[in-house]
């Protein structure tokens, strides 16, 4: 998925309220960010994840903590 496919699925999974395709969809952005080296990038789509994986009860709320905790913008949750 190039760059163009990924803020097109980012929009319509935005549209459809798809709180686990954007968890996904996020996650893949900030990975790809993250490869290039763009760690505000990387953290900026990271954070959007988290916030769709808090908000939906969704378990790769933790994993996403952990990563923006480890580049220091968070602080880890509590268990």
């Amino acid at each position: 998925m190039d760059r163009a496919e990924l803020d097109q699925a980012l929009l319509k999974a935005h549209e459809d309220k798809d709180s686990a395709e954007l968890v996904r969809l996020y996650t893949l952005a900030g990975d790809r960010a993250e490869e290039a080296g763009n760690i505000d990038a990387a953290c900026f789509y990271l954070t959007h994840a988290f916030v769709f994986a808090l908000e939906a009860g969704l378990p790769e709320a933790t994993e996403l903590n952990l990563r923006l905790a480890e580049r220091g913008r968070a602080h880890p949750l509590e268990p």
